[in-house]
């Protein structure tokens, strides 16, 4: 939300006109920041968040110049001739920037030099240039931004090695909530409806909630269609590894205040193929038919409908969504034993799904209001989210559960578990101006309510109630100089309630009676956290410094597992009495820019008291989970420090370089794994980029050939039972262009990832405890065609 801003020097003239404009990409997306110029003047205005911008002329011949970082210049000569006048400045962007990880126009440059946190912002083109099999999985070639998950689909992200609860994913200003603990459960984000991301590494509590104590993950509201515009785009996608083939189409229209904004995405995949053709799960050999991991097939489809009400001082917008997702589990992962494998079966087709499998739906709305009065700018949010998560398998018994299914039993016989979650949120935030400050004062409150059912039983069904506000000023002391504070104290309720067996087992006693797995559980949390923060920019030079303290309620997870988690091979065992996790962060970085060279280093440093992690133990389950080891919640005192770096250099118009590199290092200070790292901690890694980009291929002057080269080194830096993790190397190429049919552009965009179809495990994955190897080759094709029905 940005006010209008319009900075206009001129009052030399006695009668004058209003210019109004609106500055727009080639498919009609409004862009705000931009400088349009009076040519041979000191008159300016800068487009709001509508694009808008306007000046005030007298009679007479002028020329509009904007010359915005990213886009080709545009001149246009205009005549005021005793009347207001209407016009659209169009702007074409350059090939070459499409690699940039950081928004060209003024607005994103602004917001990375104006805010302490590392900030990345990322748009549609790096998306669709990029384009993995979730949002998350395209946001891995980010320094610092690396995935946990199994399977093609489903993966969460890990922001400098810390996930789940950690992370906060905000979408269209609402936190998204899913059963954000599970790495078999992905994000239910449509990546085709995801314009424009922001990622905050690092503690971003004070602004995003409680749980953003490792960093956020904002995908902003999609930009509203410019004034008196009727179109779309239709996108393809195909995908050689796993077959999949998808599509996404958007419509859209505004008249001056009323808009719409529809998309349907649908995505159909097979089983993916990994380089290699046995695996040893529990040391029996496990045959893969012709490469194919078997029922790791899947669909998806995503259905969101925008609309509102928009003018210069107010706007109201509802965003409603919708996304489904049914997609197998490669049963050796889920806890069946190899040699139940129906090979013919399971091998009869590739597209096929199979028990086990699960189905996803995550229903949300969200309505956001935003007005302007003198010096305030408020904005309310409110949401509703329904995340409703069922996973089916074959009924199979363990200890004492019955050999037979008994027919009496009211939950289906394949519903092994299930997941019924509703959401509620509100937040309200008022900005002031007032002199040099900038004031901003929020209110956040959510309601969860989570239900479960299913013959099996990991996690009791909960509820929980949370409230924070806080207050944010960023003080501007001099034009070089920045300075942040922030307070923000929250307070938190969460309800466990009782779950017992729906079957008899026999205790110690050698009675049978049916156990109970979770007992009532009610906790208070609350806490005060503070952030403090500053922006030091020259010309050429950046520096930001940010020190903070953060705070984590322990979830229902945590407190109450009890029960097998098949994905990790484990059986979980939650601590009622785990106390708040606590972080205290330090983040740096300094960021170098010439017309050449860019380079910028973020070093961070992070102290826990109390890190809550699964700890392995010696004991073994043989009642639930056939012997599976227990591992059980506990806290230790943990220090990480690590750090990014990335560095860029264009040789010539056509030709430039790019380094990404990262690492973490983690240590336990305290506890039983004194000594060690933490589980699941990236290894060091770096990516080499050589762009060409021709100034004209095939009629094309945005066309580019990419190849990247990732390094990640060998992870020897573990936590027993882990396993080291070998070192490897990748090659990925892309090219694409943007072509013109006719009077509409048309988005070629091409990869080749896995060049040389080589075997790796990705110390991150879940299935890397199995010995599978990541995904192979893998030739990824979008198109995307954007097309209008109103020209201006």
């Amino acid at each position: 939300m940005l006010l209008f801003s319009t900075f206009f020097c001129h009052g030399l003239f006695a009668q004058t006109y209003t210019v109004y404009g609106v500055v727009t990409d080639g498919t009609h997306q409004a862009l705000e920041g931009i400088t349009v110029k009076l040519s041979n003047t000191h008159v300016f205005a800068i487009s709001d968040a509508q694009g808008k911008f306007s000046f005030q002329l007298a009679n007479g011949a002028y020329e509009l110049q904007v010359n915005a970082m990213g886009f080709h210049r545009v001149k246009n000569k205009i005549v005021v001739n005793g009347k207001a006048m209407q016009l659209v400045l169009k702007l074409q962007p350059h090939s070459y920037l499409l690699n940039e990880v950081t928004i060209k126009n003024n607005a994103g440059t602004e917001r990375r030099r104006s805010e302490s946190l590392n900030v990345e912002v990322v748009k549609a083109d790096f998306i669709q240039r990029n384009l993995g099999g979730s949002l998350m999985n395209t946001l891995q070639r980010l320094p610092g931004i690396k995935t946990i998950g199994i399977g093609s689909g489903q993966s969460k992200p890990l922001i400098r090695g810390l996930g789940f609860n950690r992370v906060v994913v905000i979408d269209k200003g609402i936190k998204h909530e899913g059963q954000q603990w599970g790495a078999d459960h992905g994000l239910e984000i449509d990546q085709f409806a995801a314009e424009e991301v922001e990622l905050i590494k690092g503690a971003a509590s004070f602004a995003y909630g409680a749980d953003a104590i490792g960093g956020a993950i904002h995908i902003k509201a999609p930009a509203q269609p410019a004034p008196n515009s009727f179109g779309g785009e239709v996108n393809l996608i195909g995908k050689s590894n796993n077959g999949l083939y998808g599509t996404s189409v958007r419509l859209f229209q505004r008249k001056e205040k009323l808009f719409f904004d529809g998309r349907f995405t649908y995505q159909n995949y097979g089983d993916y193929r990994v380089p290699t053709d046995t695996l040893y799960v529990y040391d029996f050999a496990v045959g893969l038919h012709k490469n194919y991991l078997r029922n790791t097939a899947g669909r998806e489809t995503g259905i969101h409908f925008n609309t509102g009400y928009i003018n210069e001082k107010f706007k109201s917008i509802f965003y409603l969504s919708n996304t489904f997702s049914k997609s197998g589990f490669f049963a050796n992962a889920h806890g069946l034993e190899p040699r139940r494998v129906d090979a013919d079966l399971h091998d009869a087709s590739d597209r096929d799904l199979l028990m086990p499998y699960q189905k996803v739906n995550h229903f949300k709305i969200i309505n956001r209001t935003a007005f302007s009065l003198n010096r305030h700018a408020v904005e309310f949010e409110l949401g509703y989210q329904h995340n409703f998560r069922q996973e089916y398998n074959h009924y199979v018994n363990h200890g004492f559960m019955p050999a037979v299914y008994p027919a009496t039993m009211t939950i289906p016989i394949d519903l092994e578990r299930e997941f019924d979650k509703q959401v509620y949120s509100f937040n309200a935030k008022d900005q002031i101006t007032l002199g040099k400050h900038l004031l901003q004062l929020g209110l956040n409150g959510e309601l969860q309510d989570n239900l479960i059912n299913g013959w099996s039983f990991l996690v009791p069904a909960f509820q929980q109630k949370s409230l924070g506000v806080y207050a944010y000023d960023k003080w501007k002391v001099s034009d070089k100089l920045l300075l942040h504070g922030a307070v923000r104290y929250d307070l938190a309720k969460l309800d466990l309630f009782r779950y017992s067996d729906w079957f008899s087992s026999e205790t110690n006693s050698g009675s049978m009676m049916q156990l109970i797995r979770a007992n009532d559980l009610t906790r208070n949390f609350n806490s005060l956290v503070w952030s403090l923060g500053l922006n030091y920019n020259l010309d050429l030079l950046e520096f930001k410094a940010n020190v903070g303290k953060s705070f984590r309620m322990p979830i229902a997870k945590e407190l109450g597992a009890n029960g097998v988690n098949y994905h990790y091979f484990s059986y979980e065992k939650g601590d009622p009495n785990l106390n708040p996790e606590q972080s205290y962060q330090a983040d740096f970085s300094v960021a170098f820019t010439t017309g050449k060279w860019s380079v910028k280093l973020s070093p961070f440093f992070n102290y826990f008291p109390n890190y809550i992690y699964l700890n392995p133990t010696s004991a073994h389950d043989y009642f639930y989970g056939a012997g599976n080891q227990v591992f059980e919640y506990a806290q230790s005192e943990v220090m990480r420090y690590g750090g990014e770096t990335q560095v860029k250099y264009q040789f010539s118009k056509q030709w430039s370089t790019e380094l990404l590199a990262e690492y973490l290092y983690a240590e336990q200070l305290s506890g039983d794994k004194k000594g060690y790292t933490l589980p699941f901690s990236p290894p060091a890694s770096a990516l080499f980029n050589v762009t060409y980009a021709p100034q004209k291929f095939l009629g094309s002057a945005d066309a580019y050939f990419s190849l990247d080269y990732r390094l990640t080194a060998r992870q020897n830096n573990i936590v027993p039972p882990e396993r080291k993790t070998a070192g490897y190397s990748l090659f990925n190429l892309q090219a694409g262009a943007k072509l013109q049919i006719g009077q509409y552009p048309l988005n070629i965009n091409a990869q080749l990832q896995n060049v040389f179809n080589t075997r790796y495990l990705n110390h991150t994955s879940f299935y890397r405890l199995i010995g599978l190897p990541e995904q192979g080759r893998n030739f990824v094709l979008t198109v995307k065609m954007p097309f209008n029905f109103h020209h201006h």
